[in-house]
C-alpha cells in the first residue's frame, strides 16, 4: 500500500482514539466542540475515523507477513 495512506490513517485513529479517551475520562467530545454536534462535519470526522480503523485491520495482515 502506500506510505500516504498508511499515515493518513493512523492520524484519524488516533484522532479517534484521544477522543474517545476524552470522551470516557472528561466526558468532553473533541470533534463536536470543534464541528458542532452532529453536524455535516463532525458526521464526516467520525466516518473517516471509522473507514480509517477498518484499514487497520489490513495493517495488521502486513504486520503478520
Amino acid at each position: 500500500m502506500c506510505k500516504i495512506c498508511d499515515g493518513i490513517a493512523l492520524t484519524l485513529v488516533l484522532v479517534g482514539a484521544i477522543n474517545w479517551g476524552l470522551i470516557g475520562f472528561f466526558g468532553f467530545d473533541l470533534v463536536a466542540f470543534i464541528f458542532g454536534n452532529m453536524s455535516i462535519m463532525s458526521r464526516i470526522v467520525y466516518g473517516l475515523v471509522g473507514i480509517a480503523g477498518l484499514y487497520g485491520i489490513a495493517l495488521y495482515r502486513r504486520l503478520a507477513d
